[in-house]
């Protein structure tokens, strides 16, 4: 099962992710309060070990805001709606992961993509059913509305590739909590 922790802004945070056994953390480039400067970032970042996916969490950006993440941050991997790729030039990413949300209509068929509610980082609920039906054929990355105690049921519901977590993670919106990141990584691990 892969892991993805997304918004993290404090290098506790980000400490606590990594040492419970993380394969992706994201960092929000878009208006939020878990947003961070390219520099933030890649600061948080110092001496994660290469195996921990970096990726840029964006929604709707210019080419010239893209540009500025890649130069003063680099990640491997960009997360944006699905429909942002259509004109981004992404050349230099080495994996993208586009964004439908519940409602949504989702390709046939195709690479990974990350499944989530209709409004993110909000701790809604995506809609499961859908999910699952995605995830029959290709891989799925579900979030939206997780949390230590529902991503086991998650799991068995959805059978997804992967899951990911922000706001079933924090204490207040922004402040990501210790022991909910370690648990909510236990959880997942478990679950698989």
């Amino acid at each position: 099962m892969f892991v993805k922790i997304c918004g993290l802004r404090t290098a506790a945070a980000v400490e606590a992710a990594v040492d419970a056994g993380v394969d992706a953390l994201g960092f929000v480039f878009a208006d939020s309060p878990r947003r961070v400067s390219p520099e933030e970032a890649l600061a948080l970042c110092a001496g994660l070990p290469r195996k921990i996916t970096r990726v840029a969490v964006m929604r709707r950006p210019k080419q010239s805001e893209l540009n500025a993440v890649m130069k003063g941050f680099n990640p491997r991997w960009l997360q944006t709606d699905s429909g942002d790729f259509e004109w981004l030039d992404t050349a230099t990413i080495d994996k993208c992961l586009p964004v439908y949300r519940s409602g949504d209509v989702v390709p046939p068929q195709g690479g990974m993509v990350l499944f989530e509610s209709a409004n993110s980082g909000q701790g809604e609920l995506a809609d499961w059913e859908q999910a699952a039906e995605i995830a029959q054929r290709q891989k799925l990355v579900l979030a939206g509305g997780l949390n230590p105690d529902n991503v086991a049921l998650a799991i068995e519901q959805v059978r997804p590739w992967g899951v990911d977590v922000s706001s079933g993670i924090e204490l207040e919106r922004g402040l990501k909590d210790i022991g909910l990141i370690r648990a909510f990584v236990a959880a997942a691990r478990s679950a698989s």
